[in-house]
């Protein structure tokens, strides 16, 4: 008998020792899994002036038919114009970066000179905030006004993420406005709004989502921790009769 409260007493004690680092890990990934997925100007590839890279999806939003689509009409927007566009998504950003100085940022480091940025667009998108910033180059900007490229990244792409987060959508409509308006041809404005109903307190935001997975996991395996060895005590007292007799 006393070699089996023994052996329970081992068991008991050798996971305690394994669950405890596993929760440590865990705890420590959920508090710091903002910072640990944030991305800066520095972690994307180079590119320059007629690379066929036009949608970089860090964050992970555009389906592959979709990114192959939006790729395929700036492709023939560029042959036919020499006007290029390009879109980005990345899901969080360095504490103290905004869209607007990432995007500034990301379009100095790929398009370092006048001449390079000249026939430029980008559109950056951050997955969390679902917050948008477009940089345009000096030769773009005749056809390609400010005014227009603000509401194609305020109006265009942010319509369908007010209404659920259709981020596909919304880069297939922000991608076809500025593919018209840069081929020359009148600006088809932004979507029409059908009505005022808000809908985004009924959606999670993704960083509350993560938050809220990584709290799940902790409390689970607290609370394994704390029942797996009482139901092994118990099963101990439970055959402890019987091995007694």
């Amino acid at each position: 008998m006393t070699h089996i409260l023994n052996q329970v007493s081992r068991m008991k004690s050798r996971f305690i020792q394994m669950i405890l680092p596993l929760l440590a890990v865990i705890l420590v990934s959920s508090l710091f899994t903002a910072p640990a997925l944030a991305t800066g100007v520095y972690q994307l590839p180079n590119l320059n002036p007629g690379d066929s890279t036009w949608v970089l999806d860090e964050g992970d939003v555009i389906s592959r038919i979709n990114e192959g689509t939006i790729s395929s009409k700036f492709d023939d927007l560029a042959k036919q114009t020499g006007k290029e566009v390009r879109f980005v998504t990345v899901r969080r950003l360095d504490y103290g970066e905004t869209p607007e100085s990432f995007a500034q940022a990301l379009f100095k480091k790929w398009f370092p000179t006048p001449e390079a940025q000249a026939n430029q667009t980008l559109l950056v998108l951050v997955t969390v905030t679902n917050g948008t910033a477009i940089i345009t180059g000096e030769e773009v900007k005749p056809t390609l006004t400010d005014a227009i490229a603000k509401s194609v990244a305020e109006e265009t792409l942010a319509a369908p993420l007010r209404d659920g987060n259709k981020y596909n959508q919304a880069f297939l409509d922000a991608g076809d406005r500025l593919v018209t308006v840069l081929s020359g041809q009148p600006d088809p404005g932004p979507p029409k709004i059908v009505d005022n109903v808000q809908v985004e307190g009924t959606f999670k935001k993704a960083e509350e989502t993560d938050k809220g997975n990584a709290t799940a996991w902790v409390v689970g395996l607290l609370i394994a921790a704390t029942i797996i060895p009482m139901a092994t005590y118990y099963i101990y007292l439970a055959v402890q009769p019987s091995s007694e007799g």
